[in-house]
């Protein structure tokens, strides 16, 4: 019981989420299973608290909007000829409270992540930031990892930051806030999907998976910071170079017709991109994460599923059609491998080594208990 208690915490599930998945499965669920709902039940993926209030701002309906928020990896605006930009804000406030050089590096590299997969071109940054008095020695320290990490990272895959802003309140000494945004630009017709549909070929493709990040999106952002906890484990370590390439190999990929849709994996990984897709696609996914490319030997089923190690994408392509990956991915210098298909039951199916690990239906986790 204690064990059960501890994981809870750990994943920042409150019991009265533990009895409802009890209930919803019918059964109590595995430590992966757990994990996943961690994951997924994350105010960081599934908004639980956040979203009653998000509502009400007034949804912008007018023909210039192609693709609304909340409905995709980012919106899009029409702004003629054809072309559309595409945009999207996010925060990466506790992993830079942590590590602020990798906590505002890869809250860049995940917001053009953002943007690349909807077969965008990133081609400006910006940022919203705020710091506790810069008097302070670890107010200061702070704000010089936080710049640092999003110019290098910025600089690396040579995508311009534009324009800011930046305030100081002892209201957030030794808790920043990190908001940053990217926009691309795409035509109309170029716009790719997080999507599946049953039948589709999922490939991983881009960095190994390592066990950097693991609970980054249930412990580290849903949970209040404590001084006394280690938490430098749960911040992913970015990779630049890769995602430049990764850009690119991605940007040729959305050309294709027959790419079904393109997810970055983000917080918690694998445990939350392939299935937002497959809800997405209205389809299920059967995964075999024995053939996932590993930067570190002996990581478990749970490690491979809620890793967030970075510059990761989930490509879904019509079968039969798959040479266009692995060559577009050979072309680049980049790593690759199919870690299965969707299906058209609606189940998440996580197998290793040829045995079931987990199951657990997709709509379960894309909808997870909202609070006021």
């Amino acid at each position: 019981m204690d064990n059960l208690k501890n994981l809870l915490s750990e994943l920042a599930i409150s019991e009265p989420e533990y009895v409802k998945i009890v209930s919803s499965l019918g059964r109590k669920p595995n430590e992966l299973e757990l994990g996943i709902f961690g994951s997924a039940w994350s105010e960081h993926c599934g908004y639980k608290h956040s979203k009653p209030l998000l509502k009400h701002f007034n949804q912008l309906v007018a023909n210039n909007v192609l693709v609304e928020h909340g409905s995709e990896n980012a919106g899009a605006i029409d702004i003629g000829n054809n072309l559309a930009i595409v945009m999207k804000i996010e925060s990466h406030n506790h992993p830079s409270a942590i590590e602020p050089i990798q906590g505002a590096a890869t809250g860049i590299g995940g917001i053009v992540r953002d943007i690349f997969s909807m077969g965008a071109r990133p081609i400006a940054l910006l940022n919203s930031l705020r710091f506790g008095t810069p008097s302070k020695l670890n107010n200061l320290n702070l704000l010089k990892g936080v710049v640092n990490g999003i110019s290098n990272y910025g600089n690396c895959i040579g995508v311009p930051n534009v324009g800011g802003e930046v305030y100081f309140s002892s209201s957030y000494n030794n808790n920043p806030l990190v908001n940053a945004m990217c926009v691309g630009l795409v035509d109309h017709n170029k716009i790719k999907r997080a999507t599946m549909e049953p039948g589709s070929s999922i490939f991983l493709i881009g960095s190994e998976t390592g066990r950097d990040g693991k609970h980054g999106a249930s412990g580290l952002a849903s949970n209040s910071l404590d001084e006394n906890q280690e938490l430098r484990s749960a911040v992913q370590v970015g990779n630049p170079f890769m995602e430049k390439i990764l850009i690119e190999a991605c940007l040729e990929l959305s050309f294709n017709e027959h790419i079904v849709g393109i997810q970055d994996l983000g917080a918690a990984g694998l445990s939350t991109a392939t299935i937002e897709a497959a809800e997405n696609g209205g389809c299920g996914i059967y995964l075999e994460l024995d053939k996932v490319p590993l930067r570190d030997n002996g990581m478990t089923p749970y490690e491979i599923m809620l890793s967030e190690s970075q510059e990761r994408m989930i490509i879904a392509v019509v079968p039969g059609h798959e040479d266009i990956v692995i060559k577009t991915c050979e072309k680049w210098g980049i790593s690759l491998a199919k870690i299965e298909h969707a299906t058209d039951d609606g189940i998440a199916q996580i197998a290793y080594n040829s045995k079931a690990v987990a199951t657990i239906p997709t709509n379960l986790l894309t909808n997870p208990p909202n609070y006021k």
